[in-house]
């Protein structure tokens, strides 16, 4: 049972077991004062406002951390178990990797410069845009790893890119025993190969030999000091550490160009079309044409011309009450179009996702949930109301980036519907034309795509 705790930082009642915890594992306070404040060991918070004081059967003066409350109460009477991270698994003879797709060119750069990251224990980023293949890219890092008897964690902010990852992940290497990790998942399973939330990472210490974060411009992880902090901790001391993204925060850029983190760039994706430009399109009060139902608002016309290209579409809303009241008109409105919604609140969102993938639907409402990780092979995309605030320009970029992702589907309408543009609307259309520049001057485009 021990192997279950190689790695990991838990309070026993995380252990989520009959047995007892191993003997041997060592026992830390879960917050005790570092540089003379007080800091939670598992999620590295110090503000004296994120410690609350209450009663409690030590008798002492005792307080717990608010931030990771949502992982079992911490309190300063509480302790943390730990074992050091043995790596004990099989020792592999050949390549666990089964993938035999051929990478493209920049595919295979990118590639190589993650295997020698790996080697050298260093960080680095993956710049590369929306459909490029990133997954694929991975593939040789990760076998490298896993054949010296390293750990491997792929981690994201988003449960659905997880769920999305998986799959790919374990088709790829077959023989690898994979633990999928996010809120409400089964119960843990000791592993050389993890996929996991960033929020699961708190959980670990001193665990992979190569960490991946997936997606690190996203919410929650992007401006969650809390997680950060985790991913570090779980990253062994001298291993690598691997960020992946197609929309970098500017703190990152900024770190690049003062060659502070090591960067791999692509610009283009890799069956060599360029990524599918932004357009724009006025549609007055659209929250009130929704409301008040207005047939004749510009929001219907642009919807109803959509819907008679009879292509699978995704419209993304910036607020689930009025994506409801937008899927409910529409399908009273359109009886015949399978029309859908989800968010993260839908219990039925990931059998809704797996609807959409397999063509059972048409036209699926969504807030930012599927703004990323997530590939549809052949979908235009709406924003309705792409100037609210919850829109940023990576965000933008980001939906943006579901269209046109597949070779033999490399093309695709993206519209932003909105009440007046704003710099993220107008900043995601100079990105995305940047990138085309870029690819272009590189020769990246094929000359079909150019026709």
């Amino acid at each position: 049972m021990e192997n279950k705790l190689y790695g990991r930082e838990i309070s026993q009642a995380e252990w989520n077991d009959e047995a007892n915890l191993p003997i041997q594992a060592i026992k830390t306070p879960a917050i005790k004062k570092q540089d003379g404040k007080w800091q939670c060991q598992r999620c590295g918070t110090t503000a004296p406002a994120k410690f609350i004081q209450g009663p409690c059967i030590c008798g002492e003066n005792c307080f717990y951390c608010v931030v990771c409350l949502n992982m079992a109460k911490l309190k300063k009477c509480t302790q943390l178990y730990y074992l050091p991270e043995i790596n004990a698994f099989e020792q592999l003879t050949a390549s666990p990797l089964a993938w035999q797709g051929e990478l493209s060119k920049e595919q295979a750069r990118a590639s190589q410069e993650i295997i020698q990251t790996y080697l050298n224990k260093e960080s680095r980023l993956i710049w590369a845009v929306a459909g490029s293949g990133k997954t694929e890219m991975m593939f040789q890092g990760i076998a490298h790893c896993l054949m010296e008897q390293g750990r491997v964690c792929i981690a994201s902010p988003r449960i659905d890119v997880c769920l999305e990852l998986a799959p790919r992940i374990q088709a790829a290497f077959p023989t690898i025993k994979i633990a999928l990790l996010y809120g409400g998942s089964e119960e843990y399973t000791y592993t050389p190969l993890v996929i996991a939330t960033t929020h699961q990472l708190l959980r670990f210490k001193q665990a992979f030999d190569l960490l991946i974060i997936d997606e690190v411009d996203s919410f929650p992880y992007h401006n969650d000091l809390a997680l950060q902090f985790g991913a570090e901790k779980a990253r062994k001391v001298g291993g690598a550490l691997l960020y992946l993204t197609a929309t970098p925060p500017s703190y990152m850029q900024k770190q690049i160009e003062s060659g502070q983190l090591a960067a791999t760039i692509l610009p283009a994706r890799y069956h060599g079309y360029p990524l599918p430009e932004i357009k724009t399109k006025w549609l007055g009060d659209w929250r009130k044409a929704i409301r008040k139902r207005v047939k004749k608002s510009l929001l219907i016309q642009t919807l109803a011309s959509q819907l008679s290209r009879q292509r699978k579409c995704i419209c993304f809303l910036p607020h689930i009450d009025l994506m409801l009241a937008l899927e409910k008109w529409l399908q009273e409105l359109y009886p015949t179009v399978r029309i859908m919604s989800v968010s993260a609140e839908d219990s039925e969102r990931i059998a809704k996702i797996k609807a959409m993938r397999a063509g059972e639907v048409d036209f699926l409402l969504t807030t930012t949930i599927l703004e990323r990780g997530v590939t549809f092979i052949d979908i235009d995309v709406l924003v309705i109301g792409a100037e609210d605030s919850i829109f940023t320009e990576s965000s933008l970029v980001q939906i943006a980036g579901r269209v046109g992702r597949h070779q033999n589907f490399p093309t695709g309408l993206v519209l932003f519907g909105h009440f007046g543009k704003t710099k993220a609307i107008n900043n995601a259309i100079k990105q995305v034309k940047m990138m085309n520049q870029h690819a272009a001057r590189a020769g990246l485009l094929n000359e079909l795509s150019l026709m």
